[in-house]
């Protein structure tokens, strides 16, 4: 199973440079993207992610938590990206209903583990010897 993921960042550069950090892993499927709220919520309502990764320094922003309260995300989790995340930031997180907050100074290093912590149900692709299993024949 893969974790499906839809980026919305309003900064194209942004989405291009996940979109491909995100290219390699046959666990994670990006299935869309956004520039701005109102197309997350149309796109996201319509392609049914397992993951938002947004950027909280999108106008608008405060459509998301009463948009997700309506269940109108399916029941996506929303991890949160920031440049610079700090206590104003914590508060935004909790605005928008998300189950984490990450710097986009750090995505490198902390999205894809971020990622498979937010959707534990998803197994990995790696063989079963690589997870300490082994195959039976």
């Amino acid at each position: 199973m893969c974790v499906r993921v839809f980026l919305a960042d309003d900064a194209e550069v942004m989405r291009n440079a996940i979109r491909r950090l995100l290219s390699g892993r046959e666990d994670i499927t990006v299935v869309g993207e956004a520039s701005n709220i109102r197309e997350t919520i149309q796109k996201a309502a319509e392609l049914h992610p397992d993951l938002i990764i947004l950027d909280v320094g999108m106008p608008e922003k405060d459509c998301i938590a009463p948009t997700k309260a309506k269940g109108l995300l399916n029941g996506a989790k929303i991890l949160a990206i920031t440049l610079g995340a700090d206590d104003v930031e914590e508060e935004l997180l909790q605005g928008v209903g998300a189950a984490k907050l990450l710097d986009k100074m750090y995505l490198y290093d902390q999205l894809i583990p971020a990622i498979l912590e937010l959707a534990p149900a998803v197994t990995s692709v790696l063989p079963a010897e690589f997870l300490g299993g082994r195959f039976d024949h």
